[in-house]
This record gives C-alpha cells, sequence and structure tokens, in this order.
C-alpha cells in the first residue's frame, strides 16, 4: 500500500523551484520491502522517467537519521510512503514520516 504526499518547495530551506532535486522520495522499512515492492516501485518509477530518491543500504538500523535523508525530504517534489508490517515500529521510519508531514503542513 502507498501513500502520496504532494510537497513544495520549502520557503525555509529553498527560495526557488530550483530546490527540487528529486521527483519523489520513497520512505519504506527496508528488511520488509526493500527488495520486493519498494526495488519493483522504484524500477518502475526510474523507467517512467520519474528521479526517485532511495536510501542505500549503507544506513545502518539503529543509526541517526542523516541530514542527507532529512534534506532529500525537503527536496522532493513528492513522498511515497510504502506502508508495511513493521513501518511503524522502526524509529527511522517515523522520522521520516514526520519530517513528510512537517513539509506538507509548512507548504500548504
Amino acid at each position: 500500500m502507498t501513500n502520496i504526499f504532494q510537497t513544495a518547495p520549502s520557503s525555509s530551506s529553498c527560495s526557488s523551484p530550483r530546490c527540487i532535486s528529486y521527483d519523489a522520495f520513497l520512505s519504506f522499512h527496508g528488511k520488509d520491502t526493500r527488495k520486493n515492492f519498494t526495488a519493483h516501485l522504484y524500477t518502475s518509477l526510474k523507467q517512467g522517467g520519474i528521479f526517485a530518491f532511495r536510501d542505500d543500504e549503507e544506513l545502518e538500523r539503529g543509526e541517526y537519521i542523516s541530514e542527507k535523508l532529512l534534506k532529500a525530504i525537503e527536496e522532493s517534489k513528492f513522498a511515497i510512503v510504502v506502508l508495511s508490517r513493521n513501518y511503524a515500529s522502526s524509529r527511522w521510519c517515523l522520522i521520516e514520516l514526520a519530517k513528510i508531514v512537517e513539509c506538507m503542513e509548512r507548504r500548504g
């Protein structure tokens, strides 16, 4: 299941539309969906000409969420949240989701 949240450039971190670096940010629980649904989704988006941000496997579980991820959320036009069994139990996923909601609220 996916939910799409439309976002626009943030006035606090971007002063022009040039700050949009990605068409979409993929938020997902890696163990649940990285090698199946999310991999297929990412490939389909790419084939459709949609430039999506997907974290790589270098991001270790339990680490603090990196500024790179938060910046990617801010610089994405859309966010696609892939809800899965363990999504809500992941601290990292919840931080991403909170940032996505914050961007939505700030940008209207």
